[in-house]
């Protein structure tokens, strides 16, 4: 990425590990392909994982304020030391053939449950992706042919050239241009793929949800790709997952929060209610006197810790609710205790304009 990584999350450089992971989510949440139809939205979503997939992990974060790279390995970069020999003397050190070359990788988007979150679960998902060809089994030939070594660089997938200069003779490779690298042609392709190795096929795979996932989070599968040309290797998978909502909760990292309506005298008297769990019900007891806003707290009732063990809680959260309408007895009894408390109330409206109140 050709951009500041904390200026792709818009965090500052020195930002606890909870600042990126909640810009994170945001961001995800505001450029996942499935909520935003925006072309460009999928693009930065893409570079806004990448720039969390690497501030996220302290030694590739290190190495990136160290160095400006993602190479935890390389501080110069992406490249190796052969690399930087190869930029100033065109990879004159540089010797064999190019090999199978993996293939690209996928990405997909996969929307889950809460309890599914919670839990861990395995899905189904279609993909359309390059598989390796069946008539051929990969290897590009038609049936009963193979490769042959290329005859202009001996298999070796790289032609050298020597030229002389101020500072000697200088050896100079690149890649063999009859075989484009590979180091040996096909010359009878298999008609399926036309040498190529790969059909482009639609397949069910089964992927396997881990517990205590959270909404923005991306599972990377190796070898679950597109399949490389000619024998190569798969790619790797990226699966996004997006946590779709839930109307009976909250969830505040691996803590989830509900709001228990009651009735005024409930609350007054105190009362046992059944509230949901991501398992069942679960029953509080609701004390005398309890408050509009008290909060129950029940242990491991929660989602399950991520790569760990146990699970987080649920708060239950009471909301007291004042009756809007109320009949002639519910009137005339609520007024009798107020009076007997000492409480003032509206005088009882009367006439036309009362009876019509008092009727809705």
């Amino acid at each position: 990425m050709s951009s500041d990584l904390y200026e792709v999350l818009g965090v500052a450089r020195d930002a606890s590990g909870d600042d990126i992971k909640r810009a994170y989510r945001q961001l995800a949440r505001q450029y996942h392909p499935d909520a935003n139809p925006d072309p460009e939205a999928e693009a930065r979503f893409k570079e806004v994982s990448q720039a969390y997939e690497i501030l996220s992990d302290p030694e590739r974060r290190a190495n990136y304020d160290r160095f400006g790279s993602t190479d935890s390995q390389n501080p110069f970069g992406a490249g190796s030391v052969q690399d930087i020999f190869d930029m100033f003397f065109g990879g004159a050190q540089r010797g064999g053939r190019r090999g199978p070359q993996p293939g690209p990788d996928a990405e997909i988007s996969l929307e889950i449950t809460l309890e599914e979150a919670a839990f861990g679960a395995t899905k189904d998902v279609t993909v359309n992706l390059p598989q390796r060809c069946p008539t051929c089994a990969g290897s590009g030939a038609a049936e009963g042919t193979s490769a042959v070594t290329c005859e202009e660089c001996a298999g070796a997938g790289e032609v050298r050239r020597v030229r002389n200069s101020i500072l000697g003779q200088m050896v100079t490779s690149t890649p063999c241009p009859r075989c484009d690298g590979w180091g040996t042609r096909i010359t009878t392709p298999c008609a399926d793929c036309r040498g190529d190795g790969r059909q482009r096929t639609t397949s069910v795979l089964s992927v396997q949800i881990p517990a205590g996932v959270e909404d923005g989070s991306t599972m990377r599968l190796a070898d679950r790709g597109a399949a490389g040309p000619r024998g190569g290797p798969n790619g790797r998978l990226f699966v996004h997952l997006s946590v779709a909502g839930d109307a009976r909760f909250e969830r505040v990292g691996d803590d989830l929060h509900h709001e228990a309506h009651i009735a005024f005298s409930q609350a007054a008297l105190g009362a046992s209610i059944e509230v949901p769990t991501l398992t069942g019900t679960h029953v509080i007891d609701v004390e005398p006197g309890s408050q509009n806003g008290t909060v129950h707290r029940v242990r491991h009732e929660g989602v399950e810790h991520l790569h760990g063990r146990g699970r987080g809680d649920l708060y239950v959260h009471l909301v007291v609710d004042v009756p809007v309408e109320l009949d002639e007895t519910s009137t005339d009894l609520l007024r009798q205790w107020a009076a007997h408390r000492g409480e003032e109330v509206l005088a009882e409206a009367t006439g036309l304009f009362g009876r019509r109140r008092a009727k809705r």
